[in-house]
């Protein structure tokens, strides 16, 4: 079992920063790659970014691309979330997830963050 605890998220102007953070315990950490995933009122989840095992290659989604930096820290068994440039279309819970590498994509989820951008 892996318990995912994210924190981080808050109320935040437009154009602002917010950088959430998620702990893993549970798993060895390194073995784990980690995703970010978000879901706004009356809309599906959608994937956010992730990361690697080792941290050495991101993926991120056309919406957050060049705003958004997903990074690991696997001494401190913590990804991280680094959000620029805030807009009100990315208000929304924000979930950590985990993937062991089995064939069934995230195993391991948190238990979500508010993030409220205001205009």
């Amino acid at each position: 079992q892996v318990q995912l605890v994210e924190s981080g998220g808050g109320l935040v102007q437009a154009g602002g920063s917010l950088r959430l953070s998620c702990a893993a315990s549970g798993r060895t950490f390194s073995s784990l790659a980690m995703g970010w995933f978000r879901q706004a009122p009356g809309k599906e989840r959608e994937f956010v970014a992730r990361v690697t095992r080792s941290g050495g290659t991101t993926y991120y989604a056309d919406s957050v691309k060049g705003r958004f930096t997903i990074s690991r820290n696997n001494a401190k068994n913590t990804v991280y979330l680094q959000m620029n440039s805030l807009k009100p279309e990315d208000t929304a819970v924000y979930y950590c997830a985990a993937d062991v590498g089995s064939s069934n994509g995230y195993d391991y989820w948190g238990q979500g963050t508010q993030v409220t951008v205001s205009s």
